[in-house]
């Protein structure tokens, strides 16, 4: 074979193969859903893989030396993980459960054992608590009888209907980001506001509408509900368009790390905080998503109590939004006044140049 023949058997080999520019596009491609892939696994595996009670809040109802032993047992049988107190009786077990200061409480008597739950504040937290009581009531010699002091509604049996209309929100909120940011980029930033606003709106609207009238998982304060949601979207939404002159492709990885990783495992609509590792535990004190879902519980199933420190975290969070649009609005403005000052400089270069 002849040194011609041998280049172009050569060249005909390397046209099976695509170009270096084709396997560097592909490799940018496909970081993305592989950072959402490894993302999504390291999130919802580190929070949901091994729930372990931290500090759980239990009562023992008796005042009794014999019940404090005995709660003071069961403290020493987990430590770290339950605390034990004793209460004067049921009545007071039932308010402090009601109230959400303590996850359950447990009434040994002469014939049965009570364990009082509350399944509306988690129904997760109240299975694992009587996983604990079983073998306790066993070791007494007692039946073990449930009664749930706060339960979720009756389409709701769950008590989760409210996270995944969380869930429902929060996907709503940040693709409604990426499609203002997308069309409204060259707009006047008080459209874009405006715009954010009506969208979170909407967007509530039909989440709220779809777990109010269609499932009758909300089956009151529909309207507190909604406003809540508007003001967890408005968020969402405004960092979303904030953020994107700056990450533009990168901006929807990141408002899934932001709002689906962290958001949804840290809500404690699966798992309360006190069940969670410290991590998530740690952000279930400042993250929206469980900001809004506390709030939005509290409306349906715990009526009365305050939520104030709630609508203080969404209200913040919306100040980090405008305040992100603001900066990033100048920001572009200033590299756009720049490009234009720079392209008269190259164009007298270039006729000196000529």
């Amino acid at each position: 074979m002849s040194h011609t023949q041998t280049l172009a058997a050569r060249r005909r080999r390397r046209a099976w193969l695509p170009a270096a520019p084709f396997w560097k596009a592909l490799g940018l491609h496909l970081l993305i859903p592989f950072f959402l892939a490894g993302g999504m696994g390291l999130a919802y595996l580190g929070a949901f893989a091994q729930p372990e009670p931290e500090h759980l809040q239990i009562a023992v109802v008796g005042t009794t030396p014999e019940s404090q032993i005995f709660a003071q047992a069961i403290n020493d049988k987990a430590p770290g993980k339950l605390d034990v107190r004793t209460v004067p009786n049921s009545g007071t077990a039932r308010e402090l459960i009601s109230a959400r200061e303590i996850a359950a409480a447990y009434e040994p008597g002469p014939d049965a054992a009570t364990l009082y739950v509350a399944s509306a504040a988690s129904d997760t937290t109240s299975s694992i608590v009587e996983k604990v009581f079983l073998p306790v009531a066993y070791g007494q010699h007692l039946p073990l009888k449930v009664e749930d002091v706060v339960a979720p509604g009756e389409h709701d049996p769950t008590a989760q209907g409210l996270f995944f209309l969380l869930v429902a929100l929060s996907v709503g909120g940040y693709s409604c980001a990426i499609a203002i940011s997308v069309v409204a980029a060259r707009v006047a930033i008080l459209w874009r506001v405006g715009i954010s606003v009506v969208s979170a709106a909407l967007i509530a609207g039909i989440g709220v509408t779809v777990a109010g009238p269609i499932y009758s998982i909300i089956e009151h304060d529909q309207w507190g509900i909604w406003l809540l949601a508007w003001l967890y979207d408005l968020s969402i939404i405004l960092i979303g368009v904030g953020l994107h002159p700056v990450l533009r492709q990168w901006t929807t990885p990141v408002l899934t790390l932001l709002f689906v990783m962290l958001n949804f495992t840290s809500s404690g609509g699966i798992f309360t905080s006190v069940m969670l590792p410290p991590v998530f535990a740690a952000l279930s004190t400042f993250w929206n998503g469980s900001a809004w879902l506390h709030a939005a519980q509290t409306l349906s199933y715990f009526p009365g109590q305050g939520f104030w420190a709630d609508g203080l975290r969404l209200g913040l969070w919306i100040a980090v939004g405008a305040l992100l649009v603001t900066l990033t609005h100048q920001w572009s403005v200033r590299r756009t006044r720049i490009a234009n000052e720079q392209v008269p400089v190259r164009e007298e270069e270039e006729g000196i140049a000529a």
